[in-house]
């Protein structure tokens, strides 16, 4: 028999803190198990997909990210189904907006520009309260030579060390559109620490753990463990390849929003 399908594209908001990251696993809670519970419990059928524009790791949180929702037989009376979706979702879930889209949009494929954010600290130990949201070093860090460092990573360059285990089919090469360090006044609470800095980089897809890795070696370089030429070495084709371990915690790290080109 013939099947109809209908197609959405479901924009959201999550706290990732308590979430083993999006993609669902069979022994631990993740994103993808809760909206796709949810919307089982909503549609009362399991004959849906759910396609995610980003698998964000454990811990992750994201400002603006998107799904785009597959639904066989009949199709979705929107005034009705997004009010119950956000009302059944955990209040760490929030379902912005709700579009019908067609067969010709592919939420992978489709060429887009994410914008993550990384929030830092460091001094005196934080509030307990931030650690849903940004990352704390005791020792003070110099500020001006990692932002002078985050420059570098802006272009077209071989992310070798800044892949974390990659596949032999893994795509090393990639381009980075923007990257800055800068003073965070974008995420702000009365217990966040009088001074919170924020690594900012955009691009159309990034490595395993990448910006993770890019924050940690940045951090090395705010604490005098290494210097710039270090950093030019692991983004130099040519050098001698330099295999970067220092991941930070995927608590400080935002998918702060996605553009579709």
């Amino acid at each position: 028999m013939f099947r109809k399908r209908f197609y959405y594209l479901i924009e959201l908001q999550y706290l990732g803190f308590r979430y083993h990251g999006w993609q669902k696993q069979p022994t631990v809670n993740t994103l993808q198990r809760m909206v796709e519970r949810t919307v089982t419990y909503v549609l009362e059928h399991k004959d849906f997909k759910v396609l995610a524009a980003g698998r964000t790791d454990a811990k992750v949180s994201a400002n603006q990210a998107y799904v785009e929702l597959f639904v066989d037989h009949e199709a979705l009376d929107l005034k009705t189904f997004f009010p119950l979706l956000n009302q059944n979702l955990p209040q760490d879930i929030r379902a912005l907006d709700i579009e019908e889209t067609d067969e010709e949009f592919n939420i992978i494929q489709s060429p887009k520009i994410k914008e993550y954010l990384y929030l830092f600290s460091c001094g005196e130990k934080f509030h307990p309260f931030c650690a849903p949201f940004m990352y704390n070093v005791f020792e003070e860090l110099n500020i001006a030579i990692m932002q002078e460092a985050a420059s570098l990573f802006i272009g077209k360059h071989n992310f070798r060390s800044y892949c974390h285990r990659p596949s032999e089919n893994t795509i090393l090469e990639g381009e980075i559109i923007d990257c800055c360090i800068q003073k965070n006044d974008v995420f702000t609470a009365n217990f966040f620490p009088k001074d919170s800095y924020l690594l900012q980089v955009k691009g159309q897809g990034f490595k395993r753990n990448q910006i993770r890795l890019m924050m940690g070696v940045l951090l090395d370089l705010g604490k005098g463990k290494i210097d710039l030429d270090f950093i030019k070495q692991t983004l130099d084709p040519e050098a001698e390849e330099i295999i970067l371990e220092h991941i930070v915690p995927g608590s400080g790290l935002i998918l702060n929003s996605i553009e579709f080109k």
